[in-house]
C-alpha cells in the first residue's frame, strides 16, 4: 500500500502484484510445485474462458462503463502471470532489484504499471517495451509448437508460432514476448545440457527462451539423438501450448520430466486425449471404450509411495467438466459428462486395491494424528480424500461404511466436507439425507460452514439439480440480500453443476435469468457477476445459443437496469 494505483485502469499495479506475492509465499510454506498446479488448473479453467468472452479485457482495461465489473480474473490472476513472467526473464535476483528500485523510487506516491515495469527495466538494464503489450492486449495467445531433428549436423531446432484470437477489443494483435522455460530429455528420461546454434558451450539443463516474433526458431548443437521436449516447465508463461505429443510420449513425461509441473500437465494432456476420444463415441452412439493406457499411467502413479502425496493427488484428479468445455470449439456438455463420469467409473473398478490401500493408510494416519495446519499433513488428507471420491464409484458397502466413519469422527472441516460431498453426489438417499440433516443441525450458527453446505448440494451432478437449488432457496440459512449465499448456492449451480444449469429445455438458464432480474435492483455488482454462464452462449450448440441469447435478450428488456448489469447484457450480445 506504500505505492498505490494513479486511476482505475491501473488495479492490476496492485493486484496482479499481491496475488504473484501470496502465491510466492504459499508455495515456500508448502509444495511449490502442486501450488503451481492449482493456481494453473484454476486460470486455465475460468480466466482463460473470460479471455475467450465477450467482456475480455486487458490487465490494463482502456475503458469501462462500472469499474466494479472489472475486478477480475484478468486483471488479479493474469495480472500475477504478467508479474511472474517479468521474473522469469529477468531472474530471480533480477526481479528483486528491480522491485527494490521500484518501492525506493515511488514510495508514498500513487503510479502506473509503466512506472513498475520502468523499475525493473532500469536496474537490469534491459528493454521491455514489446513486453508491456501484456497490459494492454487483451485474450490468450496461442502457442504452436513444431521440431525438426538434423541427425548428421546433431541439431534439434524447436519452430514457435504464435497468433491470439479476437478480442472485443482488437481484432489485430502484435506479437507478445513469452517466455518459455523447457528442457529436453534424452530415451532414458534424462535432461540434456542445453547449447543453442552460436554458443560457445552448453548452460544448463533448462533453459528460458524469449519467444517475440509470429514465428520463431531455435536450434540446440550437440544433440546425439532425437530428444523429446518439455515445454513451458512451471507454465512459464499463460498460453495456450499445442505440440504434437502422442500418447506414450505423455506417459515417458508423466514418469521421467524432471519438471514436476510438466510431469502433471502431461497427465492432463493424456486425459483430455482420452477423454475426448470418450466424447466423440458418446456423440456418435458408441459404446465407451477407455484407453488402458490411462489406467496403467494412474496406476504407476497411485503406486509410487516416493511421490508427494499431494502431488498423487493432482496427477490422479482428471480434468473438469468446466475446463474441458473451455477447450472444446462447440461443447458437448451432456457428452463432456458422460464421458469424464465413465473415466471416473473404470479408473475407480480397475484401481479399486490400489485406492483402497492408500485410502485405509491415510485415513489410519488421521484417526491417530491430532489435526495440524501443515504441508505434509494437507498432502495425506488430499491423497485420502480423492481416493475416496473415487471408491464411492463402485458403491460397495465397506466404501459407503468408510465415509460415513470419515464424516462422523474425523476432527477438521476438510475431511467432513468431502465425505459429505461424496455422500451428496452418491446413489444412497438415506445415509445422504441423513448426512446433510447433521452437518446443518450442527453448524446452523456458523454462516461460512452453511455457505459451503448450499455449494456441495448445488454442485451435486445428481439429476434434479435445478429443483435442489429452488428448493434450498427456500430454507432459512438463505437469503438473496446475502452475496455470499448467493454465491455459495447461484453461483455454485451455475458455474459448476454444468450438466444440471445447461439442462435441454433452457430451465437453468430461465432461472438465472429471473434471479439476475431480481438481484439488479437489490445488488448490482452480485447481479453482474453472477451473469458470467450465459455470456459464454456461443461456446454451446445452436439449440443452446438461442435459449441462451434469448435470456440475456429478456434481461436487456427488463426495465431500469444498472450500470454493471447493462455492460455486461450489452457486451455479450453485441
Amino acid at each position: 500500500n506504500r505505492v498505490t494505483c494513479r486511476d482505475w485502469f491501473q488495479l492490476s499495479l496492485k493486484e496482479g502484484f499481491t496475488v504473484f506475492r501470496d502465491a510466492e509465499f504459499s508455495a515456500d510454506m508448502n509444495s511449490r510445485t502442486v501450488k503451481r498446479i492449482e493456481d494453473v488448473a484454476y486460470l486455465r479453467t475460468h480466466q482463460f474462458a473470460e479471455d475467450a468472452g465477450p467482456m475480455a479485457h486487458p490487465v490494463r482495461p482502456d475503458s469501462f462503463i462500472e469499474i466494479s465489473n472489472f475486478y477480475t480474473l484478468t486483471v488479479y490472476e493474469k495480472g500475477a502471470e504478467v508479474v511472474r513472467m517479468v521474473r522469469t526473464l529477468l531472474g530471480a535476483d533480477g526481479f528483486r532489484k528491480g522491485s527494490d528500485l521500484y518501492f525506493e523510487r515511488h514510495d508514498g506516491q500513487a503510479v502506473t504499471t509503466d512506472d513498475f515495469i520502468k523499475a525493473m527495466e532500469d536496474a537490469n538494464g534491459v528493454d521491455l517495451t514489446q513486453f508491456k503489450r501484456w497490459y494492454n492486449q487483451a485474450g490468450t495467445p496461442r502457442l504452436e509448437v513444431s521440431e525438426a531433428y538434423d541427425a548428421a549436423a546433431q541439431a534439434y531446432s524447436l519452430t514457435f508460432r504464435q497468433r491470439c484470437p479476437q478480442t472485443p477489443d482488437r481484432a489485430e494483435k502484435l506479437p507478445f514476448v513469452i517466455p518459455v522455460e523447457l528442457g529436453l530429455l534424452d530415451a532414458e528420461g534424462n535432461d540434456l545440457p542445453l547449447q543453442l546454434a552460436g554458443e560457445a558451450q552448453a548452460t544448463g539443463t533448462t533453459r528460458v527462451l524469449s519467444v517475440t516474433e509470429a514465428e520463431q526458431t531455435f536450434t540446440f548443437q550437440g544433440i546425439v539423438a532425437k530428444p523429446l521436449p518439455s515445454l513451458l516447465r512451471g507454465f512459464s508463461a499463460p498460453v495456450k501450448l499445442s505440440f504434437p505429443y502422442d500418447r506414450d510420449q505423455l506417459m515417458f513425461l508423466m514418469q521421467h520430466d524432471s519438471d514436476g509441473f510438466n510431469r502433471w500437465e502431461a497427465g492432463q494432456q493424456l486425459s483430455v486425449q482420452v477423454l475426448q476420444e470418450l466424447i466423440g463415441q458418446h456423440r456418435r452412439g458408441e459404446a465407451l471404450k477407455l484407453d488402458q493406457r490411462l489406467i496403467t499411467a494412474l496406476g504407476t502413479v497411485l503406486g509410487n509411495e516416493s511421490l508427494d502425496p499431494a502431488m498423487v493427488a493432482e496427477m490422479l484428479s482428471l480434468p473438469g467438466e468446466a475446463y474441458l468445455t473451455e477447450i472444446s470449439q462447440v461443447a458437448d456438455v451432456d457428452a463432456i459428462h458422460a464421458a469424464r463420469e465413465f473415466a471416473r467409473q473404470q479408473i475407480a473398478e480397475e484401481l479399486f486395491d490400489a485406492l483402497w490401500a492408500r485410502y485405509q493408510a491415510n485415513r489410519e494416519v488421521s484417526r491417530n494424528t491430532a489435526y495440524v495446519a501443515a504441508a505434509e499433513h494437507f498432502a495425506r488428507r488430499s491423497l485420502q480424500n480423492i481416493a475416496l471420491s473415487y471408491l464411492m464409484q463402485s458403491g460397495k458397502a465397506q466404501v459407503l461404511e468408510a465415509t460415513l466413519e470419515q464424516f462422523e469422527h474425523c476432527d477438521n472441516m476438510t475431511e467432513r466436507l468431502t465425505a459429505l460431498a461424496v455422500l451428496v453426489n452418491s446413489p444412497f438417499e438415506a445415509e445422504r439425507a441423513k448426512a446433510l440433516e447433521t452437518f446443518a443441525e450442527h453448524f446452523k450458527d456458523n454462516p461460512l460452514v452453511m455457505d459451503q453446505w448450499f455449494s456441495v448440494q448445488a454442485a451435486s451432478t445428481l439429476p434434479g439439480g435445478l429443483a435442489r437449488v429452488k428448493a434450498l432457496m427456500q430454507h432459512p440459512a438463505f437469503t438473496l440480500k446475502n452475496p455470499n449465499k448467493v454465491r455459495a448456492l447461484i453461483g455454485a449451480f451455475a458455474g459448476q453443476n454444468l450438466v444440471n444449469f445447461h439442462a435441454a429445455d433452457g430451465s437453468g438458464y430461465r432461472f438465472l435469468a429471473d434471479l439476475v432480474i431480481e438481484l439488479n435492483a437489490l445488488n448490482p455488482q452480485i447481479a453482474s457477476r453472477q451473469l458470467a454462464p450465459l455470456t459464454r452462449w456461443r461456446k454451446y450448440d445452436d439449440a443452446r445459443q438461442v435459449l441462451m441469447k434469448g435470456e440475456l435478450e429478456r434481461i436487456l428488456a427488463s426495465g431500469a437496469l444498472s450500470s454493471d448489469v447493462y455492460e455486461v447484457v450489452s457486451k455479450s450480445l453485441a
